[in-house]
């Protein structure tokens, strides 16, 4: 069991020595660096206007630092593992200093911001969202470098259900398969029987079904595991703790809701109105997980979900707040990773092959024996 407590917070391998072994032998990039850069380009406004079209967004600005006491930071997880960069602000010599922190992601900003301008139900918005995790470990597809589309979407309380998840999931997924034909349209290279294509559906799992399939396996090796049978999935449920004793993953309680009882399509009693969208990569050959989104907490489930956190605390907060006394949208919404998604699409074995960032000496090293050229 300690296997699965450990594999529960932090993603990231853990060790380079794990990390030599897993980064591919025979790996030559499809396309060279001007080429992969044009492809990004093309990507990035495929799916920015796709999107849009699919869930009718808009595109707004998001902030890069917040206020430490507006409480809109996202804390990733449930036991603080993970913490932002936080900073003071010298302002007017002190009289009016404002403690800040870099953000983690928008995941709170996004539901406020629904409120400040205007959205109506069936309307939201987008935001190209940069942040800073620096408590990653840093390794083929998890940078200190955080870059997604962060999506938001006004709904009411009778769409707060598995019907309305699903239904977004799978116009997302259109938007991915749309975005890897036309990137296979511009560069043809990319289309190569060595690594196939995304499937043209997505199967849907709860959390617990895939437990039910694997109980003696640790997380990431059910996920491993369940995605060679499907190579697409969106579990549902991630946060809930399942039959053995352990949520399929850590979430955070004020965001995303794990906890409203659900039905699965057998007719089982589930949990959870979230999930994550996660692939098999041919080129690393391991899981690789595109977006995480889910139906946002309300009033009722906020206190249940900070009750079993033990986190009653955040209350006191102005974002809490603001959904105990319902006084921003009830919404659905999720963060689609950048680079995550270029590196599939483009068949590249290493994050930094699509993104600019930091890496530490030993692993650029050990890319640059793969032939793998991380970008500086």
């Amino acid at each position: 069991m300690e296997n699965k407590k450990a594999d529960l917070a932090g993603p990231g391998i853990g060790k380079y020595e794990d990390v030599e072994k897993i980064l591919p032998q025979d790996y030559h990039s499809l396309l060279n660096p001007k080429e992969t850069q044009q492809a990004i380009t093309a990507a990035k406004n495929y799916i920015e206007e796709n999107l849009c079209k699919e869930l009718n967004l808009m595109r707004v600005e998001c902030p890069l630092i917040v206020d430490v006491e507006s409480g809109v930071n996202d804390y990733l997880d449930r036991d603080g593992s993970r913490t932002p960069i936080q900073f003071h602000i010298n302002n007017d010599y002190n009289k009016n200093p404002i403690e800040a922190q870099v953000v983690q992601a928008a995941t709170k900003w996004k539901r406020m911001a629904l409120k400040q301008f205007g959205m109506k139900v069936g309307e939201g918005l987008y935001t190209d969202m940069r942040a800073v995790r620096k408590d990653y470990f840093l390794d083929h597809d998890h940078s200190a470098y955080v870059d997604q589309w962060d999506w938001e979407l006004t709904i009411t309380e009778e769409q707060r259900n598995l019907k309305t998840l699903t239904g977004v999931v799978e116009k997302i997924w259109k938007v991915l398969k749309g975005a890897e034909e036309n990137a296979q349209k511009l560069f043809p290279k990319l289309k190569t029987t060595k690594y196939p294509n995304l499937p043209d559906k997505i199967k849907f799992l709860h959390a617990e079904e895939i437990l039910e399939m694997f109980p003696d396996l640790p997380r990431k090796q059910r996920e491993t595991a369940v995605l060679q049978k499907f190579p697409a999935i969106f579990i549902y449920g991630i946060g809930w703790t399942l039959n053995d004793g352990y949520p399929h993953e850590m979430r955070a309680a004020d965001y995303d809701d794990w906890v409203t009882p659900t039905v699965s399509a057998d007719g089982k009693p589930m949990h959870g109105l979230n999930g994550d969208i996660l692939v098999w990569n041919s080129v690393t050959k391991r899981r690789h997980e595109l977006t995480s989104m889910g139906v946002r907490v309300n009033a009722e489930t906020l206190k249940q979900q900070l009750e079993l956190t033990n986190q009653l605390d955040f209350l006191n907060f102005p974002y809490h707040k603001a959904i105990i006394n319902n006084q921003i949208p009830l919404s659905i919404g999720g963060g689609i990773g950048q680079s995550r998604t270029y590196m599939y699409l483009l068949k590249k074995a290493h994050l930094g092959e699509c993104s600019v960032t930091v890496w530490p000496k030993i692993l650029k090293d050990m890319c640059n024996r793969k032939d793998i050229h991380v970008l500086e």
